[in-house]
């Protein structure tokens, strides 16, 4: 995988991070378990999340092991729950991730895609 492919998919975590924060912003955890729309929205921004970083480990498989600030194998993990058993999805444990998690994820991220874009 090319550098500017690795940044690529750190931006499209930093992204899917983002939005999954943003479609929540505005609510306490009972209006999201109340509201399967934001839910469902929610769900896909962490699956797009996982599947960039499932994208960069499996071509760039050095990458997660020089940043063990990510939690790699959490995100990945929580991406093959989904797709692979949405119905039993823990949605107090996504509200969670979302609302106390993300918000440093994003901070790594964005530190790391702008370390990447410098050159190391």
């Amino acid at each position: 995988m090319s550098a500017e492919r690795l940044v690529d998919y750190i931006g499209r975590m930093q992204a899917a991070a983002e939005q999954a924060r943003m479609l929540t912003e505005d609510m306490d955890e009972q209006a999201f378990l109340s509201d399967v729309r934001t839910q469902l929205a929610v769900t896909m921004s962490l699956v797009l999340l996982g599947e960039a970083a499932s994208r960069i480990g499996s071509n760039h498989p050095e990458f997660p092991r020089e940043h063990e600030q990510i939690p790699w194998a959490q995100i990945r993990g929580m991406r093959n729950l989904m797709v692979h058993d949405y119905y039993r999805a823990d949605l107090p444990a996504i509200w969670t991730t979302v609302r106390r998690d993300l918000r440093s994820l994003i901070s790594e991220l964005e530190s790391l895609r702008h370390w990447r874009i410098q050159g190391e």
